[in-house]
C-alpha cells in the first residue's frame, strides 16, 4: 500500500463538521457542509436495533434528518467508512427519506466474501458491492459543490475501511480513536496489525493542522466525550502510534491487547446488515426477517 496522498490536499477549505452521537454504541455520525452551500454528506449513520427483543427503530438517525431538513442541505453522499461491527447502518433510511448515494470503499468485496461465508449466505447473496450504490478506491475524489470528498484507503481494522478528507477535516473510521485512546483493534477476519500502523502514519502524513473526526470514543479515565483532535496531537501524544513509536513496538501491543478484548454486542446483526448497505437480509415467504447467529464463528 502506497503511503502517498494520491490527492490534492486543500489545507484552505473547511467545512463545516456536525456531530451526533449515539451513546448505545458510542458513535459518532457526522453531517459535513460548506458554509453557504446546501450539499452535504452524512458520514456513519446508526440504526438503532435493541438486540433483546429485535426491535429496529430510526430514534437516532431522526436527528440526523430532522436537522438535515431544518437547515435546508440536500443530502449528496452517505459515506460508510468500513463495514461496522458495534451497530447497524441507518444509510437506506437517510436515502429513502432524503435521497443520496451511499458509499463505501471497494475492498467491500472481500469483507462480503469473508463474511458471506461465515453467515452461511449461499449463491444468492452478491459478494460484488452492488447493494451500495458506488465503490470507491483510494484516491477518488467525489465532487460535493466547491468541496471534493476525497478517499484515503486505510486498511487494518477491516481491508475496507476508508478515510474521507474533506477539505482540512479528516473522517478516520476507526483506524484511530482520541490520543488517550489510541487506535481501533485489528483482529476481525481481515485485519492486520502491522497495516494497521501503517495506515495511520498515512493519515498523519497530512498537515499538522487537519481537524479528525472520530467515529468513537470511550471517554477513558472518566473524561468527557470527545470527537475531534487534529493530525499534529495525534503526532505528539497519540498511546499508540505517536511519531516515536515505532511498527515492531506497536504490532506487539495492539496483538496483545487485542486478544483480550470482547467481541462487541452487536457485531453479529451488524455485519450482516452492513455488508449490504444497512438493508435487512431478504424477508421469508411470511414476510418475517431473520438474522443468524453463527456458533463459534470466532473462535
Amino acid at each position: 500500500m502506497s503511503t502517498a496522498i494520491p490527492f490534492e490536499v486543500r489545507a484552505d477549505q473547511h467545512p463545516e463538521v456536525v456531530p451526533f452521537f449515539d451513546e448505545p454504541s458510542n458513535t459518532f455520525s457526522y453531517v459535513v457542509f460548506m458554509s453557504g452551500s446546501k450539499q452535504c454528506a452524512v458520514i456513519d449513520s446508526v440504526l438503532d436495533l435493541d438486540y433483546a427483543s429485535g426491535i429496529i427503530s430510526s430514534a437516532s438517525v431522526e436527528k440526523i434528518i430532522a436537522y438535515v431538513k431544518d437547515n435546508g442541505l440536500q443530502v449528496e453522499w452517505i459515506m460508510e467508512t468500513h463495514v461496522h461491527a458495534d451497530h447497524l447502518s441507518a444509510a437506506p433510511v437517510i436515502q429513502e427519506r432524503l435521497g443520496g448515494r451511499i458509499v463505501i470503499g471497494s475492498q467491500i468485496k472481500v469483507v462480503q466474501e469473508t463474511f458471506g461465508k461465515i453467515f452461511n449466505e449461499g449463491t444468492e447473496f452478491e459478494r460484488d458491492g452492488s447493494q451500495f450504490d458506488l465503490l470507491i478506491e483510494d484516491g477518488d475524489c467525489l465532487a460535493m459543490g466547491e468541496v471534493s470528498i476525497c478517499a484515503l484507503h486505510t486498511p487494518g481494522h477491516t481491508p475496507a475501511c476508508m478515510s474521507y478528507v474533506i477539505g482540512d477535516a479528516v473522517f478516520v473510521g476507526d483506524t484511530l480513536f482520541m490520543p488517550d485512546a489510541g487506535t481501533a483493534r485489528a483482529d476481525f477476519p481481515g485485519g492486520d496489525a502491522s497495516t494497521l500502523f501503517h495506515s495511520v502514519k498515512r493519515v498523519l502524513s497530512l498537515p499538522e493542522s487537519f481537524r479528525l473526526f472520530m467515529c468513537h470514543d470511550y471517554g477513558p479515565d472518566g473524561r468527557d466525550l470527545e470527537y475531534q483532535t487534529t493530525v499534529g496531537a495525534q503526532n505528539s501524544s497519540n498511546i499508540h502510534v505517536a511519531a516515536h513509536i515505532q511498527e515492531a513496538e506497536f504490532v506487539a501491543m495492539r496483538e496483545a491487547r487485542d486478544a483480550t478484548l470482547a467481541m462487541p454486542r452487536l457485531i453479529l446483526p451488524s455485519l450482516q446488515v452492513n455488508m449490504r448497505a444497512g438493508h435487512m437480509p431478504p424477508a421469508d415467504d411470511d414476510g418475517r426477517v431473520f438474522l443468524k447467529v453463527p456458533v463459534n464463528a470466532f473462535v
